[in-house]
């Protein structure tokens, strides 16, 4: 029975077994396109074209399109896709992940269901992590492509819009995944329609898609102008907690990574900053950047959370290594390291467009993802995308051998172990890949190996620019590369010489990390192709993953072992399963808080999504807005009389406020008094106001030449006041945000909290869009020139990273 329902609900199996029978129609098609000319096989480009307009599917035409990239290939690229790569393909082309192991050429699996969707006409993104891989698979893939008659474009940061729009109306586009949601935030700050250079998002390929939808999924999009906020005021507070004691001023909790104030730490602040109490409403401000500071001092490492390069800090992506170049940390955390360091305060940002990765990526009709490692995280592929994960087989049979883990009690002997084994490795000319989890690991385990005479690599945030050929190294004889996470991923370690015969690549792991998945991508750099292999982690009681743990048991086992000696080695299943349970709890608290921002962003996609369309039709709008705007000033009439009519009795109505009203917003000039109001229902008032608003709508219009000058004037209007209120709306939301989770102390739900909270602001800045549209409109001396103005953003985009707190 359990056997019969673990096969009913094994959704790779079922998938696997569909797709096998495809790829025999696609194989039985093989000897017959390999007989057809380059001009015949080109011609199925515009044949598979016609059949589709004139009702096939794309699934109808699938073996055959797919024989046909399959035989282009071999005569473009020298590449025959395998059978595999035949099922990845169905995989992505049905919107789902094909986990394939590195090596197994996920970048030619991926041009079937490109070439197939792209024949649709809609466009097909495919997104990769930097720009060097989507210029790399544009040029190489592109060859194939244009071949067959498809055009390719190639988005980049450097491209103007005129570029970045030819480079998306082609086929196919390869871009980045930062670029391309930038692209989406720019084109809704645009005010004219030939400045937008994005279509419809339709299909998007997701290479590393694990890097993009789940390591980055905390990580939201922002675009934003400068506040004004006084670096000395950041200087200060930093002066100021550099002088705390730990345990007497402040507390660290070491599993969560959260700092707070002691009751003494809290006595010394409000002395310094020379306030009775601290956390008084007025005094949030200078609460918050305390405790940015108190985090940039004792949280954020350097070398590790952060590098400093040529007097500027830079953030280290935690789980590539990578320097996130451009990217900045938010609520001032970023300006709270700069004062640490002592470099150039840089100014603090205000945000005016963002959007998170998740509901970006969601908004297209149809997403597919491929990567060597995603099953540990398919639950939330599934939960959050709607994506299943389909472990696509090895061309080969995997031969790496992954050992246990090997455990020591202090970080020396550990790292002493791990050059004994290079060395020995080095010395028999085997080449070795060392993943290490941070910079500063890196740089140690190169002293060691300095001391040793042995001569190696070091890729990691401050090496980057080397990657591509560091890596195209890493796998010649007596090779060895230490580097950080990135492991150059998304390019593939090929053997040299004679490294079969020495056992393979050697993958020697210095510490785990906080994901399984991050482990599992450092050993897949071994074993490519059927390639023999090895794998060994080397871990240290006093890792910080083993901290983390928190298990009482490895603290008393370390103290025992701390008796017996150093270089004692531990293998026990027991501090395995506490690893492994460690890095569970971890990746399940990280999924919790993707999840978290999720349904909060969620909030602000349906805000978003209102403002977005609405102002997009007005951009797109060519004979008139008044169906529009007359509704505007109808809802801002019938708000303020409802306001001032209140009252039962109408002698207790504020008429004179109505009047002041008419004035300001209605009128040009001054005429309407209070006795024209006066013995009137609310309904009569209601008409007599939007009857002179009329007139004075008609009269704006009259002064205008023609009716094309007058939709520009409305749509000069209705963008200005629309940008300006929704960057207000923004911060807002923004602030509302941070301050939330303080409602829980009053036990209601933060989240529900928000959603009300958010929903009335919302309503409270549509109205006010109303009424300073009803404003300008009735108000404003029309000019002849009048030109639309785009809400400049103060810096270049950024990819803000945010800090739990």
């Amino acid at each position: 029975m359990v056997q019969f329902l673990k096969e009913l609900f094994d959704t790779d199996r079922q998938s696997l077994k569909r797709y096998g029978k495809i790829a025999n129609r696609i194989e039985a098609l093989e000897n017959e396109y390999a007989a057809l000319s380059d001009e015949e096989l080109q011609a199925k480009t515009p044949d598979f074209k016609s059949r589709l307009e004139a009702g096939e599917s794309l699934d109808d035409i699938l073996p055959e399109a797919f024989a046909t990239v399959r035989e282009a290939s071999k005569r473009i690229l020298g590449l025959f896709p395998f059978r595999v790569q035949l099922m990845g393909g169905m995989a992505l082309h049905e919107g789902n992940i094909a986990e394939m192991k590195t090596g197994e050429g996920k970048t030619l699996t991926a041009t079937m269901p490109v070439y197939l969707n792209a024949l649709s006409g809609k466009g097909v993104h495919v997104v990769t992590v930097n720009e060097y891989l989507a210029t790399r698979d544009a040029e190489e893939m592109g060859e194939l492509y244009e071949w067959l008659g498809l055009s390719v474009g190639l988005n980049l940061n450097s491209k103007s819009s005129a570029e970045k729009r030819e480079a998306y109306e082609s086929d196919i586009t390869y871009t980045t995944n930062n670029e391309l949601g930038f692209d989406y935030l720019r084109d809704n700050m645009v005010v004219y329609k030939e400045d937008m250079v994005l279509r419809p998002l339709s299909f998007a390929i997701l290479d590393e898609v694990d890097s993009i939808l789940i390591d980055e999924a905390r990580t939201p999009l922002i675009i934003s102008g400068q506040a004004n906020i006084s670096s000395s005021f950041y200087t200060r507070c930093d002066f100021f907690v550099k002088g705390l004691k730990e345990d007497e001023d402040y507390t660290i909790d070491v599993q969560t990574k959260t700092i707070s104030f002691t009751e003494e730490g809290i006595d010394k602040a409000e002395q310094a900053f020379r306030t009775s109490n601290l956390y008084d409403v007025n005094n949030q401000e200078l609460v918050h950047h305390l405790d940015q500071s108190l985090r940039a001092n004792y949280i954020m490492l350097r070398d590790i959370d952060y590098v400093v390069d040529e007097d500027e800090v830079k953030i280290v992506d935690q789980f590539t290594g990578r320097i996130m170049e451009g990217r900045r940390y938010s609520d001032g955390l970023h300006q709270a390291i700069e004062a640490k360091e002592n470099v150039e305060i840089q100014k603090e940002t205000k945000t005016m467009a963002t959007i998170t990765f998740q509901n970006f990526f969601r908004m297209y009709e149809k997403l597919a993802g491929m990567t060597g490692t995603a099953k540990t995280e398919e639950e939330e592929f599934t939960e959050i995308y709607n994506m299943n994960v389909i472990a696509i087989p090895t061309n080969r049979p995997m031969v790496r051998d992954d050992r246990d883990d090997i455990i020591y009690p202090t970080l020396d002997s550990k790292f002493r172990a791990v050059v004994r084994d290079i060395k020995e490795r080095y010395e028999a000319g085997q080449p070795i890949l060392v993943g290490t989890v941070a910079v500063e690991t890196s740089e140690l385990l190169s002293q060691y190996l300095k001391q040793e005479g042995i001569p190696h690599e070091i890729l990691n945030a401050k090496n980057h620019f080397r990657e591509a050929e560091i890596i195209v190294n890493a796998g010649q004889p007596g090779s060895v590369t230490i580097a950080t996470n990135m492991a150059g991923r998304g390019t593939d370690i090929k053997l040299g010489p004679g490294v079969t015969e020495l056992g393979g690549l050697a993958v020697i792991g210095t510490e785990r990390h906080e994901s399984r998945r991050i482990d599992n991508q450092l050993r897949g750099r071994s074993g490519r192709q059927g390639d023999p292999g090895v794998s060994q982690f080397y871990l240290s009681l006093e890792d910080d993953l083993m901290r983390r743990a928190g298990s009482d048991a490895i603290q008393q086992l370390l103290e025992r072992l701390k008796i017996e000696g150093d270089d004692a080695v531990i293998q026990s299943r027991m501090i395995t399963r506490q690893i492994e349970s460690a890095q569970e709890r971890i990746e399940g608290n990280n999924y919790d808080t993707r999840r978290s921002v999720l349904r909060y962003d969620d909030v602000m996609r349906e805000q978003r999504e209102v403002i977005y369309s609405q102002r997009e039709e007005v951009i797109l709008q060519d004979k008139s807005l008044n169906y529009v705007t007359i509704p505007m000033i109808q809802r801002t009439i019938d708000r303020y009389v409802d306001m001032y009519t209140q009252e039962e009795k109408a002698e207790d109505w504020n008429l004179s406020y109505l009047v002041e009203f008419a004035h300001t917003v209605l009128l040009r000039e001054e005429g309407l008094e209070e006795k024209d109001l006066e013995g009137k229902t609310a309904r009569e008032i209601r008409d007599y106001l939007q009857e002179i608003a009329r007139e004075n709508y008609t009269t704006q219009k009259e002064e205008l030449e023609n009716e094309e000058m007058f939709l520009e004037f409305e749509k000069v209007v209705v963008l200005r006041v629309v940008d300006q209120q929704w960057t207000d709306h923004i911060d807002e939301m923004d602030q509302l945000r941070q301050g939330i989770g303080l409602r829980s102390y009053g036990q209601s739900d933060p989240l529900i909290e928000y959603q009300q909270e958010g929903y009335r602001l919302f309503e409270e800045m549509i109205a006010d869009v109303e009424y300073e549209v009803t404003r300008l409109l009735l108000k404003s001396r029309i000019r002849q020139n009048l030109e639309r103005e785009q809400t400049q953003p103060a810096t270049q985009p950024k990819k803000v990273k945010r800090r739990r707190k």
